[in-house]
């Protein structure tokens, strides 16, 4: 039996990167929890088997369960019956064997039936379940709704749904409507207080898995408003049966994973935290965990679609060779792998960031943090809030260029519902367009670039020391570093933001580019099996960032007028 955990040696070596003595100590509180569970890992080493042991049950059902059903959950999709979601036969297999598993709840601190796992272990597993079925991950992965309750919610709504979740009741979050999609400020579902009780009424549309059991919902709870500011966050319970499922979504890809129109009728809700915070606080909290986890999506479904190209490629046959031998496929298949171990190790990169400010942000709850660790949380949550949204825009855009190049190594067979390739394909697009499209990505991520905060942070990565033979790829790396922090202070200079604006993707994907080439040096210098991708991203690298360095010496403010659409 195939297990997509065992069989990819990358995701292992991810786990066992040396930061995670100091996120695994963090969220186990230095072992006190043995005591009380049973469960609960007695050291470092029994906490690191444990996610070992998780991910296995993981890989063996993605690959065994999920995987196979993908195919017919396509074919099948979704049924809507009185208002009602039924899921597609093969999804509530993978459900019902996921939770048979105990696979919800997987961050959940154990007094809520969780398994209390740091974020990297979850990510990797999301990774894993992706690469299986990128539809069904939507479902699964809906969980983070249950960390921001985790965060933001008291402990009686917290000791009320959160064990629920963990027991296998999915979730979903419920932001858009038909006129706010990207600008959630725009929000109108009408929240009411009445005798001490919240209604809502109004319509929620593309809400992913919209017929989950707990959702939570960015509804105007002050009247009068009609920005962010009038906006709160509510959690609804299914079982109060007062939201009606209007329509399912016929969608190009993830038909497994059903995508509603909600009609709220005076549905009963619980407000979660403070009034006015909803989105201001609440949703960019949950938004950041939907990011990381679109970003994992991201890397499973290059990682699938890297091996059917693998695959298909040296069993294909022209002019009396494999074509996998002829340069013009060869290497697109490098070039796919070099980007696949890239955002593979920006991904947990930048869940380490996350893992370790989590942690001492739910410990500040317990306790006073000392000055150091308090200055700790706050230099890795600068680093999440930079990294987030380079991995997700990255990572995403990596994966739709990898299910293109797959799709085209199947040639005319792999647009034809043969191959899986053709599903993968119409999966991925989606990658880039939902919890906020690559352009509002590179939106959150300039800030990284005008602040200087991704070059302080590439300064860092060329501190670390390396092995002479890397020594060279460390000189390549510092002078595109140069080469970049030249590029920011042109645009900058100008102090004209739609000059910022016009350059931004450019700047960030350059700033990508030199900290995943950092990333894949230090990996190469733990496991030199890293070592052909290094070089050949670096070089790919190197001919990118040249290119965007040239053009924006070329232009000035001046030129913007050339590209705007005349109206």
């Amino acid at each position: 039996m195939s297990n997509f955990y065992l069989d990819t040696p990358e995701l292992k070596f991810h786990l066992a990167h040396p930061l995670m003595q100091k996120i695994v100590a963090l969220k186990e509180r230095n072992f006190t929890n043995k005591d009380q569970f049973d469960y609960a890992p007695a050291d470092f080493e029994d906490a690191m088997d444990s996610y070992d042991k998780v991910l296995e049950i993981v890989g063996d059902i993605s690959a065994n369960t999920i995987a196979p059903n993908a195919e017919g959950v396509d074919a099948e999709g979704p049924k809507l019956e009185n208002g009602r979601v039924y899921y597609a036969d093969g999804t509530q297999k993978n459900l019902d064997a996921i939770v048979q598993a105990g696979l919800m709840g997987i961050t959940l601190p154990r007094k809520y039936d969780g398994l209390n796992f740091p974020i990297v272990p979850y990510i990797m597993a999301a990774d894993i379940v992706s690469r299986a079925d990128a539809g069904f991950v939507n479902i699964w992965g809906l969980q983070d709704c249950a960390e921001t309750i985790h965060e933001f919610a008291d402990e009686e709504q917290q000791a009320k749904y959160l064990p629920r979740i963990s027991k296998g009741e999915t979730a979903a979050m419920d932001l858009t409507e038909p006129d706010a999609g990207s600008d959630l400020q725009a929000v109108q579902l009408k929240a009411t207080l009445i005798d001490g009780q919240w209604y809502l009424n109004g319509v929620k549309r593309f809400i992913t898995n919209g017929d989950g059991h707990i959702s939570l919902v960015l509804a105007r709870s002050e009247e009068g408003t009609s920005d962010g500011r009038g906006l709160s966050m509510f959690i609804y319970d299914k079982n109060s049966n007062a939201v009606t499922v209007r329509r399912i979504e016929h969608k190009l890809g993830i038909i497994g994973s059903p995508t509603c129109e909600l009609v709220f009728k005076n549905a009963p809700v619980e407000l979660v935290g403070q009034r006015k915070l909803g989105l201001i606080k609440y949703v960019m909290a949950l938004m950041n965990g939907a990011r990381l986890g679109i970003a994992a999506q991201s890397v499973g479904i290059t990682e699938a679609a890297y091996r059917e190209a693998v695959a298909y490629a040296q069993e294909r046959k022209q002019f009396g060779s494999s074509i996998a031998r002829f340069p013009a496929v060869f290497e697109m298949i490098s070039r796919m792998k070099a980007k696949l171990d890239g955002i593979r190790s920006l991904l947990y990169e930048t869940a380490r960031f996350v893992d370790i400010y989590k942690a001492y942000e739910h410990i500040s709850k317990e306790r006073t943090l000392s000055a150091e660790e308090r200055a700790e949380m706050k230099s890795y949550q600068k680093l999440a809030d930079i990294f987030t949204p380079m991995v997700k825009g990255i990572s995403s855009e990596v994966c739709n260029q990898a299910a293109y190049d797959s799709l085209q190594i199947h040639g005319g067979s792999g647009f034809m519902k043969d191959y899986p390739i053709e599903r993968i394909y119409r999966d991925a697009r989606i990658t880039s367009i939902y919890e906020g499209t690559t352009q509002l990505q590179v939106v959150a991520a300039v800030r990284g670039v005008t602040t200087g905060g991704y070059l302080a942070q590439m300064r860092e990565y060329e501190k670390v020391d390396v092995k002479p033979e890397l020594s060279g790829y460390r000189e390549y790396l510092i002078a595109m570093a140069n080469e970049y922090d030249e590029a920011v202070q042109k645009v900058v200079a100008h102090n004209n933001n739609e000059y910022t604006d016009f350059h931004a993707r450019r700047l960030v994907e350059m700033a990508s580019n030199i900290i995943i080439g950092h990333l894949l040096i230090l990996d190469t210098n733990r496991n030199h099996s890293f070592w052909k991708s290094t070089d050949i991203f670096l070089k790919m690298a190197h001919a990118e960032n040249r290119g965007k360095h040239e053009f924006i010496n070329i232009t000035n403010p001046g030129d913007l007028g050339k590209y705007k659409v005349q109206e």
